[in-house]
């Protein structure tokens, strides 16, 4: 008796006109839902033809070249052209598994001994080389104004008399060159990489004396890391190609970034923050003073009766955005200094002023006494 497959599009769910990321998304919402490990056991075997018919469905929709076929001919037309093995052959199922945060490895450990897919694209994966990391610390300056640092990193790189591959190779014995190790489990046959081979299919017979049949080695390269102007501590930048060498490209350099502190300013975002005293009389009668800035010094005006706690904001003269928006402001905290070691002078002036103030010079005093006075007698 001759089974009718279900439509493709109607298996999933989705229009004829669906694009391959709608595609993706609701075959991984389906797979989530079906995988059999995720189901009781009443529904495991429901659970494994449904897994099965979904994870079909998506190999030729998501493959344009099968699709198109698929979209002219049919069921029909479709399954005498592509076996069983051919519509899984090269079918992306990993980088679906990857989106979910799971690694893939409990679904493609099922489609693995399904379709024969699963560990090759884990063996492909692990030739590229590791990924490195690494602290790098700057002078406040080097972080405002941006800097070009080398650093001396260590690391593994391929071979250069083996190209990586350890040695003279030979097949591996245990699983005779296919890299996987499988196992009847019912109607599935589950596969597993083979321990001996790492799933590569191959096993060094005679090492390469260099590397000792490792296929790496252990090497020290100087790189140059552009630091760009406004970085803050916390941040991190990736040197692509700069880490581990593997035979099939490298890893990544991620260099995490530490600035020291800076003596007279803090650091709020692109601004600068500065605290700034002046004195009395500077505060009473106003003043131009000149305020640092990583730039040089700029003049600002303090007006006349200026209080300590006052907030002043220098345009444009902070730190550059790493992002590339405005620059930011320094802001000038400003404190007014009471005068102290005052000679006999100073102090008979200090008092001959002091009579001569009355409440209109102290408006604030005034209001604290009038409130004061009116909650004692309440």
């Amino acid at each position: 008796m001759t089974t009718t497959k279900r439509d493709y599009y109607e298996i999933l769910g989705v229009a004829k006109g669906a694009s391959a990321d709608d595609i993706k998304r609701v075959y991984r919402q389906l797979a989530m839902k079906h995988h059999p490990d995720r189901v009781g056991a009443e529904h495991k075997k429901e659970a494994e033809e449904k897994f099965k018919e979904i994870s079909e469905a998506y190999a030729v929709l998501s493959d344009p070249q099968k699709r198109s076929v698929y979209d002219q001919y049919g069921h029909a037309g479709f399954d005498q052209r592509y076996s069983t093995e051919d519509i899984f052959r090269n079918a992306d199922f990993s980088s679906v598994f990857e989106d979910l945060g799971l690694g893939g490895g409990i679904f493609e450990d099922l489609l693995g001994g399904m379709f024969g897919m699963g560990g090759g694209s884990r063996r492909r994966r692990g030739r590229v080389g590791a990924d490195l990391e690494m602290r790098l610390e700057l002078e406040f300056e080097e972080a405002a104004k941006g800097a070009a640092k080398t650093v001396t990193v260590p690391r593994r790189e391929v071979c250069s008399e083996c190209r990586g591959s350890g040695g003279n190779r030979g097949t591996c014995q245990v699983c005779r060159g296919a890299g996987q190790i499988r196992q009847a489990a019912g109607f599935m046959v589950i596969a597993r990489t083979c321990g001996e081979c790492g799933g590569e299919g191959q096993v060094v017979t005679k090492p390469c004396q260099t590397c000792r049949g490792q296929g790496r080695v252990s090497a020290e390269r100087r790189i140059e890391v552009k630091i760009p102007a406004g970085i803050e501590s916390g941040m991190r930048l990736r040197l692509a190609g700069e880490g581990e060498g593997g035979t099939h490209g490298r890893g990544d350099l991620y260099v995490h970034i530490l600035v020291r502190p800076h003596r007279v300013f803090q650091r709020d975002g692109a601004d600068l923050l500065l605290e700034y005293p002046i004195s009395i009389a500077q505060a009473a009668l106003g003043a131009q003073v000149e305020v640092p800035t990583l730039n040089g010094r700029v003049t600002m005006k303090v007006p006349r009766g200026t209080q300590s706690g006052s907030i002043f904001r220098v345009r444009g003269k902070g730190l550059p955005d790493v992002r590339g928006g405005r620059p930011g402001d320094v802001l000038v905290h400003v404190t007014v200094e009471t005068p102290t070691n005052l000679n006999a002078t100073q102090r008979r002036l200090m008092e001959e002023l002091a009579k001569s103030f009355g409440d209109e010079v102290h408006p604030s005093h005034r209001s604290f006494l009038e409130k004061l006075k009116a909650a004692l007698t309440s």
